[in-house]
């Protein structure tokens, strides 16, 4: 048989190249992986029955985006550097998608009985020099927000390096909240509002069709997850296929449109970094002051409960765990911890710059840019147009040796 062994260096170089490995045994694997995962959260479920249904959730997200090999950072690296269009019309595809299935359910104003409104957030300077920075920072990660959980699932050690300094980049974007606040902005602004749901999201649908058609004339190469290495004849069950980019773009809107009915908001990611750095400030001795962002509110009363009690922090935990799953479905998962000096300051410093510039622009990819569009809120696509100089930068700065991919 000409199968690639696990311990051998070309399958190792396979796995940093983002292909697909071929694995016989990859259909037991997922089925066995799909049990613990069904286990896991059965076992949240005994202690949170509220928590368990969006443990679910969380976990077919990761579950989705391993599959279709869905990713923001690596899509805009493939548009600038390899003039490869298809994942950035993906995520096109999602935005149109999002546009049209929330300003349906804005417009009613409700979900299953429950009150429901879109995120709208002021543009100003917080928001672009946080989307700038989060730019750079996730390029030099090799992931955005939800990238480096799905990384962290698939066993890239480098993405614990990554987080811890996303949640200590955060915390301390909390603590200088003020000052950004009270900085010059400009109103939300949300054209459901403005122009009605229907029209408002008509003339967005509109917009997102245009650009995926300027898109769409840069060539779009063929998606390496797709492709299975020549020297193999030993191909994949069914099971362990990886599935179409634009499942991830039908799935995804369809799973924060679950999130939105059981937790009363859209799917977001960064929110659980910040309250980590917070939990672990206060364990250590500090102690927030009246006022500002701790002072009162969601956030102090987040801070005064568990960890377990936190939706985001639990979809999060979810997420990598349905990342495992789907990895080791695949045949990619492999742990692997290995970084040179300069890949382990980038790290540190794309954590810092993820953090610190999520909490100051409302989020990350998700957070900002997807829901605030999904809400036809403009400071969504403002977010994305400081964000895109700051990939470019990022992608000039990035280690030429990168664990994560």
């Amino acid at each position: 048989m000409n199968s690639i062994p696990f311990s051998t260096p070309s399958r190792a170089a396979l796995f940093a190249e983002g292909k697909a490995l071929p694995d016989a045994d990859a259909g037991r694997r997922a089925r066995i992986g799909l049990v613990i995962t069904i286990v896991a959260v059965g076992g949240l479920f005994s202690l949170d029955r509220a928590m368990a249904p969006l443990a679910f959730v969380g976990g077919a997200i990761g579950y989705v985006l391993v599959r279709s090999g869905f990713g923001f950072a690596s899509g805009y690296r493939s548009l600038f550097e390899e003039r490869d269009a298809g994942p950035v019309l993906a995520q096109l595809l999602l935005l149109g998608l999002a546009t049209l299935v929330f300003a349906f359910v804005f417009s009613r104003g409700e979900l299953g009985g429950r009150p429901v409104e879109p995120t709208v957030m002021p543009v100003g300077l917080a928001l672009a020099a946080g989307a700038f920075m989060f730019g750079v920072g996730m390029q030099l990660a090799g992931g955005c927000g939800s990238g480096s959980l799905t990384s962290l699932g698939g066993g890239n050690g480098r993405m614990v390096v990554v987080l811890a300094a996303f949640i200590a980049g955060s915390f301390a974007a909390s603590l200088h909240w003020s000052w950004w606040t009270n900085a010059s902005s400009l109103p939300g602004v949300a054209l459901g509002d403005i122009l009605g749901w229907g029209w408002g999201a008509a003339l967005q649908v509109a917009a997102i069709a245009v650009a995926a058609v300027l898109l769409a004339r840069i060539r779009t190469g063929e998606r390496q997850e797709a492709t299975m290495p020549s020297s193999s004849n030993v191909q994949p069950d069914g099971i362990a296929k990886p599935w179409p980019l634009a499942s991830a773009s039908f799935a995804i809107p369809v799973l924060s449109l679950a999130t939105l009915y059981l937790a009363g908001h859209l799917w977001t990611i960064t929110w659980a970094h910040t309250l980590a750095g917070a939990k672990i400030a206060n364990a250590l001795g500090w102690v927030p002051s009246g006022g500002g962002f701790w002072g009162d509110g969601f956030p102090a009363a987040a801070l005064s409960r568990l960890v377990l009690d936190d939706i985001t922090s639990v979809m999060n935990g979810a997420i990598v765990l349905g990342a495992a799953t789907a990895a080791n479905a695949m045949g990619r998962w492999s742990l692997r911890f290995a970084m040179s000096r300069r890949e382990m300051a980038s790290a540190v410093a794309a954590g810092l710059l993820m953090g610190y510039g999520a909490r100051i622009s409302f989020g990350c990819n998700i957070g900002a840019f997807v829901v605030g569009v999904a809400s036809t809120s403009l400071h969504g696509w403002a977010w994305i147009v400081f964000a895109i100089p700051g990939n470019l930068l990022g992608l000039k700065l990035r280690p030429r040796r990168n664990a994560a991919r």
